[in-house]
Parts: structure tokens; sequence; C-alpha cells
């Protein structure tokens, strides 16, 4: 789980007089990217109403945490830094707490139960209401306002002002919700169903975001395959791979990524859209979970370890140079030492370019929660560190299968570690160190000279 915290201000004008002129606002978002976008919409939200961004929460006159709670240490970790925040909010009464996101759908009343100095909770569809939740609290105190049934995508705005920490990149949420079942997630719980944004909304925020300046857009959905199934244009269901090629159409667009597409519903027509359309990355995100076809039912994710691979190799044949991670989950309940090695045969077929890897972590509301025939910590931590070990040596082999070829690089800024670096990615999404300073948004060719397990050194072309 990764955790991001929003400075800066947007460039968009606010629409509406603001109200809070000269108070202040932090924003730290943890979880996914479809967490980091909402965080963004929060932080522009505010800006639009006269606020500037705070560098320290213990200074922000409004703290808004975005939470996750696809981990089972989510729960401590708010909690926890609730607990410091109570003391900031003592010191300074007039500070306004929100907590949003995934965590505040699931624990809906609980957390003003736990943490009485909140002044708004609220939760994954309503953030477009965030000022008028704070004025709310204002003026008659603390409120939950939580999500019940499904959503139209009308009530999910995605023009609302937006704050983004890249100027050059940019998150563009094309689906809503999920409407698989895999018995480890609660992202159905918390998100709700599936629904799709029409294709014209998508292109139009699209061009507006190239007009910004934006250069790289990540399309954004639960499963971004079943896009469009759910809509109905003059008889006709739109695809996830029209769209691909919809968005490759408009002016100005550099490059197109998208996340996160389930391996079930992964067809040809998008692998050919990936390969016809010069703007798409080639870069897949291809979750496997497990390699065992036991586990896999378990897990009702729809396909064996078999049937990936052959989905993997329909990408590769058609897509060059693609690049490939995935998500893995270690000691999902009576998994097996044969499973588990399964899941390392599948994982060294695939040579996947990086992966996420984590151990299983019951959410409350799941089936998987419920489940018997716990794997013991100990066994969990021993298969993860073998797991991890031989991912590790894949990325660095499929890194140093690079060294001497030259790629693209959009520069991201420079280096955290050494300023005398710049960073930047390929179009597989790897990062690569060049000497030099450059403009973040700049695109230059680099020769890749050394290849480390997690980023590659280049020099300029």
């Amino acid at each position: 789980m990764t955790e991001t915290i929003l400075l800066g201000m947007p460039k968009r004008k606010p629409e509406r007089a603001p109200s809070r002129t000269g108070r202040s606002f932090f924003v730290r978002t943890y979880g996914c990217q479809m967490n980091d976008h909402d965080s963004e919409r929060i932080a522009g939200l505010l800006a639009s109403d006269g606020m500037v961004a705070a560098e320290r929460p213990e200074d922000a006159d409004v703290v808004v945490l975005n939470t996750c709670t696809i981990r089972e240490n989510a729960d401590q970790r708010l909690y926890g830094y609730l607990g410091a925040l109570k003391r900031a909010k003592q010191q300074r009464p007039d500070m306004q707490i929100m907590v949003g996101g995934c965590m505040a759908q699931k624990d809906r009343g609980t957390i003003q139960e736990r943490a009485e100095w909140v002044d708004v909770v609220f939760g994954t569809h309503n953030t477009h209401r965030v000022l008028e939740l704070l004025d709310h609290a204002e003026e008659w105190g603390p409120v939950t306002e939580i999500w019940e049934e499904t959503t139209s995508i009308e009530d999910i705005p995605s023009t609302l002002p937006s704050h983004r920490e890249s100027e050059h990149s940019a998150w563009v949420t094309i689906t809503i919700g999920c409407n698989n079942s895999c018995t480890f997630c609660i992202v159905p719980i918390v998100r709700g169903a599936e629904i799709s944004r029409r294709p014209g909304d998508v292109i139009d925020e699209v061009r507006r975001l190239v007009a910004d300046g934006v250069a790289e857009v990540t399309l954004l959905g639960q499963n971004v395959n079943s896009y469009g199934r759910d809509l109905d244009l003059n008889g006709r269901k739109p695809l996830f791979a029209d769209l691909l090629r919809r968005v490759g159409e408009v002016e100005g667009i550099r490059r197109i990524r998208y996340t996160s597409p389930h391996p079930k519903d992964l067809r040809e027509d998008v692998a050919i859209a990936m390969a016809e359309t010069p703007a798409v990355c080639e870069q897949l995100h291809l979750p496997l979970q497990s390699g065992s076809a036991r586990i896999l039912s378990a897990m009702h994710r729809g396909y064996n370890g078999e049937r990936f691979l052959e989905k993997l190799a329909m990408a590769r044949s058609i897509i060059p140079d693609l690049a490939v991670s995935t998500d893995v989950i270690v000691g999902f309940p009576g998994e097996t030492e044969q499973d588990f090695q399964a899941t390392l045969d599948v994982v060294e077929e695939s040579r996947f370019d990086s992966a996420f890897m984590f151990q299983f972590s019951p959410r409350p509301g799941t089936p998987a929660a419920e489940m018997g025939d716990r794997v013991p910590a100990e066994v969990i931590q021993e298969r993860f560190d073998r797991l991890v070990e031989l991912q590790n040596r894949i990325t660095l082999e499929r890194n140093q299968e690079m060294v001497g070829q030259r790629y693209e690089i959009m520069v991201e800024g420079p280096s955290k570690r050494d300023p005398s670096l710049i960073t930047g990615r390929t179009r597989g999404n790897k990062l690569v160190h060049v000497p030099g300073s450059w403009e973040p948004g700049t695109f230059f060719d680099a020769e890749i000279v050394r290849a480390a397990p997690h980023h590659l050194i280049g020099s300029l072309v």
C-alpha cells in the first residue's frame, strides 16, 4: 500500500466564489491509483474554495485522510494517525479533520465512535460533496455521509477542479466499481457495482488535459476490460479496445497507459488496439494472484495458471517489446506447498518485469475472511521470501536484457537520491536515471548502460 501527500495548487480557476480564502489544507492518501485520483479532486475542490496547501498536517486548517482498506493493517495505521491529529486539534480547536475513502465506506459510523474529534466521514462516492460536508460540520457539528445504493456516473463528476501532482501526467477514470466476485477483495463492497463513463466524456477530459499540458494519461478502472458493457449507444456497446483507439486519436497525447485488466477478460482485440495505436504504451499489468488452479478457483478468479499463460503469450505475440507486471498473493487460506510451487512455476515461466507481492490479509465482509485452514504466519513469510527472491532475480535479468538498447524517456524530475541525475520512465514503465537536468515532462532518447534490480542507468543519445 502506497502513501501519498498532496501539496501545491491546481492551475484551473475556481468555478465558485471562494469562501475559505486564506485557510489551509493537507491531504494524505493511502492506497491505489483510484484513491490518488480521488485525492486530486478533493485537493482541487479545497483549493477552488480559496484554500492553500500546508506543508504539515498540524499546520493545516483542514486535514483530509483518504483511506484504503485492502490490507489488514490499514485500520491500525488510520487510528494511530488520528491519535496524533487529536493532539494537534486540542492545540488548535478550529482544525477540521475529514476521513474519506474505502475504510470510511466500510467502517461508516465506527470512525467517529472511536475518534470523536473527526468532523466529517464521507464514503467513496461522496468526494464531490467535500465542501458541502465541511459547511455542514461548521454549522451543525460532526457529519457522516456514506453512499448506500448504486450510483449513476453523473453523480461522480469527473470535471471537478483537480489538483495533480504532475503537470505532464494525469489519471482519467473510465469506470467505477467492480462486478467481479474475487473472494479476497473488498472493492465491490466499498466501491459498488461497475459503471462506465460515456466514451465522449472520457475523450473530452483527455482533450482538456492535453490543452493543460498533459502528455501522458492513465485510464483507471477496477477492471478496464469490461468497460462499456453497461452502456448502450444506439444499440451498440462500446468496447475497451475502441476507447483505446479513440483516446489515441486525441492530438497531442504522447503516452496512454491503463490499469488494471482482469486476465479472464483480456482479449485479442485489446492487444491489437495496443499494437496499432502509437500512443498506447507497450506495458501491461496482468494480476496473476496465484498459479494454483485450486487456489484460483477458491479465489473465484475465472482462470487457471495455464489459461493465464495463454493470455500472456497472446499479448506478447501481438505487442512487440511488451513489459508486464503482476500481483501475487501468498498464503491464501488452504494454500499448500504444492499450490505455492505452482505459483513459483507460473512466475518463472511468465518472466514478469516486476511484481507487487502481498501476504494474504483477511478483510471483514469478504468470503475469504470466513475461510478456515489458515496458513501459519511463519509459513507465509517463508514462502513470501522465496517468491520475492525469485522475482527479484527475474526483474534483474529482464533489466539486463535492456542494456545497450535505446529507449524513449519521459522525465519525471530530479532523482531523490542524487540531484545530478534525472528520473524518467520508458514506455514500458521502467525507471531510468540519466545524468543531467531537464524539466519534468521532457522527452528524449537514452541508451541503457547499466541495469540494477529495480532501476536502470542511461545516457543521453
